[in-house]
C-alpha cells in the first residue's frame, strides 16, 4: 500500500505530531482572532507613518504575507526587518510589531530593544519568554498566545493578531468577512488534504511530484510571492530538503538564461507555478512564454491555482496546500517533519 494512504505508517514517521498541527490549523486562527480582540490598544497607534514587523523564521513570514495583502490599501509603508537592528528610519512615527513565537528570539529581542531606544510604538505578539516579559514590565501591549508547537506551524498565531490590531487601528478597512473567509477555506481543503486517500488529494499528488527533486516555486510578484517563500521554507524545514524560490518577471531577466546548461541537474528539478486569477495579464503571457522556453529542461512544470474571493482567502488556500504537500513529502521521505537538528545545533553553538 501507498505510505500516504495509510495512516499508521504516517503516524509511526511523524512520531511529533505534525500532521495534527496542520490539521487544526482553521482552529488556531479562530483562537488568534480571539486573542487580538481582547489586546486594548491606545488609538494614538495608528498616528504613525511607517510600519516595521520585525521577526524570523515562522515568525516573521507573516509580515511578508501583510505587506503583500495591504499593498494596494494601505498608506504608509511596511517594512519586515529579519535582523538584530533597526532600519535607520525607525523612529517615534513608527509602529513595530515585535513578532516571536517563542519569545526567544535573540534577533527579535534585539530589534526590540532597539525599537525602544528610538521611542517606537510596539505590540508584542507572543506565546512568553524573554518578550513576553519585557512587554509586560515595560508596559508595552501584549498579545499573548499558545505555545508549544514549531514556530512555523504557527502562522495563524503569529499573523492574524497583527492584521486585527491594523483593523482596530483603522489602518486598513475590516478585514472580518476576508478571515471568515479564509477560515472556511482551510476547513473545507482539511478535509480533502488531510483524507487517506490519494485519488482526489492534490497535496499528495504534488509530494511525489517533488520526491527525489529539487523543487522551484515560482510566483508573481504580488500576493503569492511570500506564499511562494513560505513553501520553500516549509519544504526546508518539513521536508528537510533544498527549496527555491523566485517571482515573475524579475526572473525573466536572469534566471530564465540560467536553464540554458547544466542539463544533469536541472533534470533533477520540478518546478511549481503558483497561480492567481488576479495574475497581471502580462506576467501571465511571461508565465506561458517562460513555460514554453525551458519546459524540456525541468523534470516537469505545475500549476496550482489559488481558491477564493477575497485576496486573503486566495492566499491562505495555497499557504495550506504547501503545509501538506512539506509534510507528505517528508513521509515520503521516512523523516519525521518536526525536528529541525540543525537549527538548535546552530543556537547552542551560538550561546557558547
Amino acid at each position: 500500500m501507498d505510505v500516504l494512504d495509510n495512516l499508521e505508517s504516517i503516524k509511526k514517521i511523524d512520531a511529533s505530531c505534525m500532521f495534527d498541527l496542520i490539521l487544526n490549523f482553521d482552529s488556531q486562527c479562530e483562537e488568534a482572532v480571539s486573542a487580538a480582540q481582547s489586546c486594548d490598544i491606545s488609538h494614538e497607534y495608528s498616528q504613525i507613518e511607517k510600519i516595521i514587523v520585525i521577526g524570523m523564521g515562522g515568525s516573521a513570514i507573516g509580515g511578508d504575507i501583510l505587506s503583500k495583502l495591504l499593498i494596494d490599501e494601505i498608506k504608509v509603508p511596511i517594512f519586515v526587518n529579519r535582523n538584530y537592528h533597526l532600519p535607520n528610519f525607525a523612529d517615534k512615527k513608527t509602529l513595530v510589531f515585535a513578532t516571536s513565537y517563542s519569545g526567544n528570539t535573540e534577533e527579535t529581542l534585539s530589534s526590540y530593544n532597539d525599537a525602544r531606544a528610538r521611542g517606537c510604538r510596539i505590540v508584542c505578539v507572543t506565546s512568553g519568554g524573554k518578550l513576553a516579559e519585557n512587554a509586560e514590565s515595560d508596559r508595552i501591549p501584549l498579545i499573548k498566545i499558545s505555545g508549544g508547537q514549531p514556530p512555523r506551524s504557527a502562522l495563524g498565531y503569529m499573523f492574524l493578531p497583527v492584521l486585527i490590531v491594523m483593523q482596530n487601528l483603522g489602518l486598513t478597512a475590516s478585514k472580518t468577512e476576508d478571515i471568515n473567509e479564509a477560515m472556511g477555506i482551510l476547513k473545507r481543503f482539511k478535509t480533502v488534504w488531510g483524507n487517506e486517500s490519494s485519488d482526489s488529494n492534490l497535496a499528495k499528488k504534488l509530494a511525489k511530484t517533488l520526491y527525489n527533486k529539487f523543487p522551484l516555486v515560482y510566483s508573481v510578484d504580488g500576493c503569492l510571492a511570500p506564499v511562494a517563500l513560505r513553501w520553500k521554507t516549509q519544504l526546508n524545514e518539513n521536508s528537510k530538503i533544498l527549496a527555491y524560490n523566485n517571482v515573475f518577471p524579475e526572473l525573466d531577466h536572469n534566471e530564465i538564461v540560467g536553464w540554458e546548461g547544466l542539463d544533469n541537474l536541472t533534470k533533477s528539478m520540478s518546478v511549481i507555478i503558483l497561480r492567481d486569477k488576479n495574475d497581471f495579464e502580462r506576467n501571465s503571457k511571461r508565465i506561458a512564454i517562460t513555460s514554453s522556453i525551458i519546459k524540456d529542461k525541468p523534470s516537469e512544470i505545475t500549476e496550482v491555482w489559488t481558491e477564493g474571493s477575497s485576496v486573503l482567502a486566495r492566499m491562505f488556500s495555497l499557504i495550506y496546500l504547501g503545509d501538506f504537500v512539506s509534510f507528505y513529502l517528508a513521509i515520503l521521505y521516512g523523516v519525521d517533519p518536526t525536528p529541525v537538528e540543525r537549527i538548535e545545533i546552530l543556537k547552542k553553538k551560538l550561546v557558547e
